[in-house]
């Protein structure tokens, strides 16, 4: 009987395409991802599903659009913000790790899941990774984020912590006059009304500073399997950490099939600091920290040719979406990725910056070494790839991917990608259309983020884009351009430029409608872009408000709460 392959996945976080040295980059130095595209397959059209970490990864997880799980926004909270709240890829909902478990896989996930913990209370860990097919977990259940390391700022709700801060002040002062006026007999207070007022100013501190101000205790976390091993976290030593687990993860399961998703925290801000790579890069802290990335992709390849199971191990190397443009500051410089010629990066979208990421698979002796595949593919194409190695036969959901295999062998030249659907939250922003036999590749773009301030090329003034309201421009008719001509979507089509315009525009709308069709509910505007905010109404949101904020009954903790505190490898604090 033939052996099932082994399977290695690393995903690089905010890692734009132009960062990589095989995707046109001269001046940062990544020959090991580099060597993995040399001696096997490369895709230069490979695209998230999302422009954003939390939905990008559910559809990279399931093969679906995000909105068939619920992790489709609808305004400002387009991501998980707390590990205390209760949104996440919901029980329900099946992954190519659950799917490849059934198959008798041994399967791992080391690093960031940025999908949830728990639903109802504390250590119910329904969103946990061990609940969605990984026998072993080790990791970031949330994310790197500038809230883990002093000094660095906020990124969770800054405004809202700002707003809640104001108020709490203004409580305290307005209580401190009415106790002078009252002490130095100035006005005659009721006592009743003074206690009521600092019992109100007491809960309002507590609304603001408990959930905000101790936000690295709540949200930089570690955890082995379902247990928290590290609260806060020591970011500086994360990523050796993490290759150390990853590698070995490897080793032990050496002569048995093995799935392992290598979720690295490399590039996320807060920018890591590794004393070996600092000021080693010709682009400062960022490229610093890629030259890191790169190097740890080397030694988990590395690792897995060392133990002879280069020929039966499928390596895959991505990111989770493009580059953020609009992080940077005067100390450190860009502290987001490159996203070459395309236009737009992270949260922007439809645009092809934002979703356009590298994408390689090396598998010596079954993949041939040095293969370009032009042809549009997707991070969700992974699930029915995975599901077809492992021989799985077993009926399914609705998934929006395709098996890659016969595209990456050489077998077709064709992706079954016709069309594809670009969300922007649950709102579908744009879609692309391949026709046969071409080699134009049109997207149509019914709505776009409203950049600011004026003429830029990202949303500088809120730090990402959103997708509502007064915060984008719809277009009627729709933005059309050629991405095969024009890459960096910088001329608009029009009738009298392209022969083809209103079939385009007829056969995108055909589509739009079968795609409609696939989701169990389906709203009736006769708009476009309304009409496809075709949510899957059937599906909860997993980010509402409700789902989002932090609650102290959901929050993971090592120790009694509220006094979580542990290092690993030593005793709670």
């Amino acid at each position: 009987m033939e052996k099932k392959p082994n399977i290695v996945l690393m995903m690089v976080d905010d890692l734009g395409i132009g960062d990589i040295g095989c995707y046109g980059n001269d001046t940062i130095r990544t020959p090991n991802v580099d060597r993995l595209a040399s001696e096997g397959v490369k895709l230069t059209q490979h695209i998230a599903a999302a422009p954003l970490c939390t939905p990008s990864r559910a559809a990279f997880m399931t093969g679906r659009y995000a909105v068939r799980s619920g992790l489709g926004s609808t305004g400002r909270v387009q991501v998980l913000l707390f590990l205390g709240g209760s949104g996440g890829l919901p029980p329900a909902e099946t992954t190519f790790a659950k799917r490849l478990q059934q198959q008798g896989y041994t399967t791992g996930l080391v690093g960031k899941w940025h999908l949830g913990v728990n639903c109802e209370h504390r250590g119910d860990h329904c969103h946990h990774p061990n609940q969605h097919g990984f026998s072993y977990y080790y990791g970031l259940p949330f994310t790197l984020f500038n809230d883990c390391v002093p000094g660095e700022g906020s990124d969770v709700l800054a405004d809202l912590q700002h707003t809640l801060q104001n108020l709490t002040m203004m409580l305290w002062a307005g209580l401190f006059t009415l106790v002078c006026v009252h002490v130095f007999g100035l006005f005659e207070m009721n006592l009743g009304l003074l206690v009521a007022l600092f019992l109100l100013s007491v809960l309002a501190t507590a609304v603001w500073y408990i959930p905000f101000k101790l936000l690295p205790t709540w949200n930089c976390i570690l955890m082995r399997n379902q247990e928290v091993i590290e609260q806060p976290m020591t970011v500086e030593t994360v990523p050796q950490r993490l290759l150390g687990e990853a590698q070995t993860f490897i080793k032990r399961n050496v002569n048995r099939p093995f799935l392992l998703f290598f979720s690295l925290a490399h590039t996320h801000v807060p920018l890591f600091k590794t004393p070996a790579f600092a000021g080693k890069s010709s682009h400062g802290r960022y490229g610093d920290n890629l030259e890191e990335m790169d190097w740890m992709i080397g030694e988990i390849t590395e690792t897995v040719d060392s133990l002879g199971l280069a020929n039966n191990t499928l390596m895959y190397f991505t990111s989770d979406h493009g580059g953020h443009l609009e992080d940077s500051d005067s100390k450190v410089g860009q502290k987001g990725g490159w996203n070459s010629i395309y236009k737009g990066g992270k949260a922007m979208g439809g645009w092809e910056g934002g979703i356009r990421v590298p994408g390689i698979f090396r598998w010596p002796g079954r993949l041939p070494a040095g293969r370009v595949v032009d042809e549009p593919t997707s991070l969700m194409d992974l699930y029915p790839t995975l599901k077809y190695l492992a021989k799985d036969t077993e009926p399914d959901r609705q998934l929006d991917g395709h098996n890659l295999m016969p595209l990456l062998e050489g077998k077709v030249e064709q992706s079954k990608h016709e069309f594809m659907f670009h969300y922007c939250g649950i709102y579908l922003n744009a879609v692309r259309w391949h026709p046969p036999g071409s080699d134009s590749i049109f997207k149509v773009h019914f709505f776009t983020p409203n950049f600011s301030p004026s003429g830029a090329v990202g949303c500088y003034d809120t730090k990402v884009c959103l997708c509502h309201g007064e915060y984008v421009t719809h277009h009627n008719p729709p933005l059309l351009y050629d991405l095969f001509h024009d890459p960096s979507e910088s001329r608009p089509l029009t009738p009298d430029t392209e022969p083809r315009y209103a079939e385009i525009l007829k056969q995108t709308a055909k589509a739009v409608e079968k795609h409609k069709n696939t989701f169990p509910n389906k709203q009736t505007s006769d708009d476009t872009s309304e009409k496809s905010s075709t949510d899957a109404h059937s599906v909860q949101s997993q980010l509402t408000w409700e789902k989002i904020l932090w609650r102290p009954w959901l929050q993971p903790c090592c120790g009694t709460f509220p006094f979580c505190g542990c290092k690993e490898g030593a005793e709670n604090i």
